[in-house]
């Protein structure tokens, strides 16, 4: 079995990840572009973890303008078996109020202005989404919460929006009654290219505010949410320690075959593939196309 290598992306409010034994910056280029920000690497009680912080040092990036494809490549590139997503977002259930951390098991991407796949014209895959979290991760994930006394529920829909603009309450009220639990901006295309890219993925969504359908809140905003993400920061700096230190060493295969995403995924047969986009896919797709 190879080594678990435990990676952290760290959303609105975590941009540095404290605790990190002989922590060390790391520049790694990527064929896909400009990751959000370096690497951060170094261990958790033994364990090797990479950070990433998805809006770089000081909020800089937008959803939008997060270049999701060369974040996920330097991560595999870096030698990340399995992510964990730290994620502020919104509530659409009064049993999950601001602090509350939900372990999601769906998404439902409702983005539309970024690269969503690292393959296409020269190589098409299909990889299955069916299940995009690894249940895996989510049991370890509930076992560190439970072990830090944080409050978490098990399961849900986070829906992804485009933004950087918050919801109407037309679209709050749609989603509510949709039966989704949480909404953000970032997690898709995320949760696909990490599929593509056959690393076990898991969401722990941070709930901030309750968007604009509660009548008891008001409309989110910015100094609502920023109040929140300092709290929920510090729990989720606290879970990732416990995390690290109760995680497997060596990478468990996924039930869900997360880490073998791509066997039966590329349909483009090898003479009609692109040798440029293959130099490409060294990282992502390398044990298949080598294969």
């Amino acid at each position: 079995m190879a080594q678990a290598v435990l990676g952290i992306i760290g959303g609105s409010g975590i941009y540095d990840l404290p605790g990190l034994e002989g922590a060390h910056e790391e520049v790694i280029k990527s064929p896909w572009g400009e990751p959000s920000a370096p690497l951060r690497r170094g261990s958790i009680a033994g364990l090797p973890i990479v950070f990433l912080p998805r809006h770089d040092k000081g909020h800089r990036l937008s959803p939008s303008d997060i270049n999701y494809r060369a974040n996920i490549d330097v991560l595999k590139r870096a030698g990340v078996t399995d992510l964990i997503s730290l994620s502020a977002c919104g509530s659409f259930k009064e049993e999950l109020p601001p602090g509350t951390f939900v372990l999601v098991d769906q998404f439902v991407d409702r983005t539309h202005k970024r690269e969503n796949s690292f393959f296409g014209r020269g190589c098409v895959a299909h990889v299955s989404m069916a299940h995009p979290v690894s249940p895996r991760l989510r049991i370890h994930l509930a076992a560190a919460a439970e072990a830090e006394g944080l409050a978490i529920a098990r399961g849900g829909t986070y829906v992804c929006m485009e933004g950087p603009q918050f919801s109407t309450y037309a679209e709050s009220m749609t989603y509510k009654t949709s039966g989704y639990s949480v909404i953000g901006m970032t997690n898709m295309p995320e949760a696909k290219l990490a599929r593509e890219a056959e690393i076990c993925y898991a969401t722990v969504a941070m709930v901030t505010d309750f968007d604009c359908w509660h009548p008891d809140h008001d409309a989110v905003t910015v100094q609502d949410i920023i109040r929140v993400l300092t709290s929920n920061a510090d729990k989720a700096k606290a879970l990732v320690a416990r995390l690290a230190k109760d995680f497997p060493r060596e990478h468990e295969p996924c039930p869900i075959g997360s880490d073998r995403a791509l066997d039966t995924a590329l349909i483009t047969a090898p003479e009609a593939r692109d040798p440029e986009l293959l130099k490409k896919l060294d990282a992502v797709a390398g044990r298949i196309l080598r294969g």
